[in-house]
């Protein structure tokens, strides 16, 4: 009894490591200033849901822990908008209804992104992307082309990543690459 204590505190304690990386990640000013990605509260959601789906993807098909830990994982996650939502001053009567709003469109990109990763066609991934992390703002070719090339080359980096790493609590993700010559003054 006590060692299943013992071990669900360390899953949370995990779990909160974990998340607290991919938030860092899905903050790193290269998205918003090189990407495109809008830097508003919807688009810092969208951000975090892209990184929390690239952890999630990753722990799929390894078994009962794994899907314990992704579960953890999420509600965690969802624990923090509901947090952040009261911090920004939501009203408490409207928290729940926004929180479910974002749970759902959550596994609607995790769907979208699902799909266009199995795809062989990158359009599939484009259109993903254009849609749920970009969410109405247009970004150039290169901007797309270089968050397709980020979350290929993260899946890849993900899969060999051992599970017993992120159940550890240990995450690490490589920073978006730009390509050659991208400056803050050449994205508009």
């Amino acid at each position: 009894m006590l060692s299943r204590i013992r071990q669900r505190r360390e899953t949370r304690h995990a779990v909160a490591q974990v998340y607290v990386c991919l938030v860092e990640q899905a903050r790193r000013p290269e998205f918003f200033v090189h990407l495109g990605v809008p830097d508003t509260v919807m688009g810092r959601f969208n951000a975090v849901a892209l990184h929390a789906f690239l952890l999630l993807h990753r722990l799929k098909g390894e078994g009962a822990s794994a899907d314990l830990f992704a579960q953890a994982l999420f509600d965690h996650m969802f624990a923090d908008m509901d947090r952040n939502l009261r911090e920004l001053g939501v009203g408490d009567l409207s928290v729940g209804k926004k929180v479910k709003s974002l749970a759902k469109s959550f596994y609607g990109r995790t769907v979208a992104y699902e799909r266009g990763l199995l795809s062989d066609d990158d359009g599939d991934l484009e259109a993903s992307l254009r849609r749920n992390l970009y969410d109405g703002v247009v970004p150039d070719e290169r901007q797309i082309e270089a968050m397709i090339g980020y979350l290929r080359s993260e899946v890849a980096r993900l899969a060999a990543t051992p599970a017993e790493r992120i159940f550890a609590g240990e995450c690490d993700f490589a920073g978006p690459l730009l390509p050659a010559g991208w400056t803050s003054e050449s994205q508009s």
